[in-house]
């Protein structure tokens, strides 16, 4: 399923959704980790914040509850290059795709994830969504009220 990045800036990122569908506002940010995914999602201080990976492969080695830092993911989305959708550890449960579902949290594969965070870094972090509502980005670009949350939030 079609998934769109929408900045507050007007910029927007298309990509395919994985974890849960719908739309969620919030403060787009990145994180540089080579691993620590499990970890970074379930950080309580990520609350309100989408998370770009910048490492392109996110779950080659699942999720497993004992390596997060709380019992639920803060994160409002997750945005990466590549989802693995076939973990390779012992100590997998579960993939990332599923964790996501579980928890509702929206996640958008298929970005140049590198792309996005040097504007980020350039601009600073700034508002935006991850909705899968949305047929085009001119659509949800004309969508007056999602505009106005992701410039409120």
């Amino acid at each position: 399923m079609k998934a769109f990045i929408v900045l507050e800036n007007g910029m927007v990122f298309e990509g395919e959704n994985f974890g849960a569908s719908g739309t969620s506002v919030g403060e787009v940010v990145f994180n540089t980790g080579m691993a620590g995914y499990e970890e970074t999602l379930t950080d309580p201080s990520y609350y309100g914040q989408i998370i770009t990976q910048t490492y392109p492969l996110i779950g080659n080695y699942g999720v497993n509850g004992e390596d997060a830092e709380s019992g639920r993911v803060w994160a409002f989305g997750y945005i990466v290059r590549q989802v693995c959708d076939e973990p390779s550890n012992f100590r997998s449960k579960g993939t990332v795709d599923a964790f996501l579902k579980e928890q509702g949290v929206i996640g958008v594969q298929g970005v140049d994830t590198r792309r996005l965070t040097r504007i980020l870094r350039e601009s600073g972090v700034m508002n935006g969504a991850l909705t899968t509502e949305y047929a085009s980005a001119d659509e949800a670009l004309a969508d007056e009220a999602l505009m106005a949350r992701i410039k409120g939030y």
